[in-house]
């Protein structure tokens, strides 16, 4: 249930919050590195706070997705399923966000919320592996 209400908050600030209205035009980009390369490239240019949100932010958000859903799904406690699976979940929402004007598809955006889901696989990995040793068995 948790992890539920949780993605549709994220869907919608990913589509209605921070003020979001349909624009006029496609935006895009679909060179790996080019976004996060001008963060920190110009970062300094830039309010901090944009920074920080643009780059640390994008990967915070979905670190809970790597947390929980391998502990709710068997099937994606396999690092590379999981990440099939959320690869091909984002890539729908970045395009939708394209087609729907109301931002862009960024494979860098692609890229920071799939290392967020690392982060949280990573974290939920070594739970499970604690828990299952303490308990003589595997998670």
């Amino acid at each position: 249930m948790l992890i539920v209400g949780y993605t549709l908050l994220l869907l919608y600030w990913m589509f209605l919050g921070f003020g979001r209205r349909p624009g006029s035009s496609f935006h895009y980009n679909v060179i790996p590195l080019r976004t996060i390369r001008l963060y920190i490239q110009y970062g300094w240019t830039m309010s901090p706070i944009i920074w920080i949100i643009n780059l640390f932010g994008n990967m915070a958000v979905f670190v809970p997705f790597g947390l929980l859903l391998p502990l709710l799904i068997k099937k994606l406690q396999s690092w590379l399923v999981l990440t099939a699976v959320f690869v091909s979940f984002i890539l729908i929402v970045e395009r939708a966000q394209m087609l729907l004007r109301v931002g862009s598809f960024d494979v860098d955006d692609v890229i920071l919320n799939t290392f967020g889901v690392w982060i949280g696989w990573t974290i939920s990995s070594i739970w499970r592996g604690r828990i299952g040793t303490e308990r003589g068995t595997k998670v």
